[in-house]
């Protein structure tokens, strides 16, 4: 009787915690919409005109994201892809930035960490992306932590944003 009780609460233990941990990851799930950019700085190489994306998490903790930093990059003259002139090609470069991988979660510190596993830019392949959060609504925010002098500084003057809504 003792062994049965046992069990059952180690039962209902496991079953409160995998329900108290991962809440937010539930409200991950999903295809978000590009609703804002905060605090980026247009350059003439890379301009954040009426930027769009989406970004996608999945409850097997896979991400991609994809932002086409303007909409009106211009097409290319030849009409294909691998005939695109220098120019062309370093404007439709520069107009879009795209990854995919996992992210990973840590609810206690308002963290998501994407590990870049394919980009755009191979660069960042390998890499992880380190994102605060902050639900509100059908919305989320999520801030790109300023370094300076070798510190993470989310409160930053400098830290940039992206708002997220879900799509229904």
């Amino acid at each position: 009787m003792r062994k049965c009780q046992i069990s059952i609460l180690v039962m209902l233990i496991l079953t409160f915690a995998t329900m108290a941990y991962g809440a937010d990851k539930d409200k991950f799930v999903g295809t978000w919409k590009l609703i804002s950019m905060e605090n980026f700085s247009s350059t003439p190489n890379m301009p954040y005109e009426n930027p769009s994306g989406y970004l996608m998490y999945d409850s097997t903790s896979h991400m991609a994201v994809q932002i086409m930093r303007r909409q009106d990059c211009p097409k290319f003259a030849s009409g294909k892809l691998d005939q695109g002139t220098p120019q062309e090609i370093k404007a439709a470069f520069l107009g879009y930035g795209a990854y995919y991988g996992t992210y990973e979660l840590r609810e206690k510190e308002g963290l998501v960490i994407h590990h870049i596993e394919g980009s755009l830019f191979p660069n960042e392949i390998g890499t992880d992306n380190i994102r605060y959060y902050e639900f509100f609504g059908d919305r989320v925010r999520l801030t790109i932590p300023a370094i300076i002098d070798g510190k993470v500084q989310p409160k930053s003057p400098n830290a940039r944003s992206l708002v997220w809504e879900r799509v229904k």
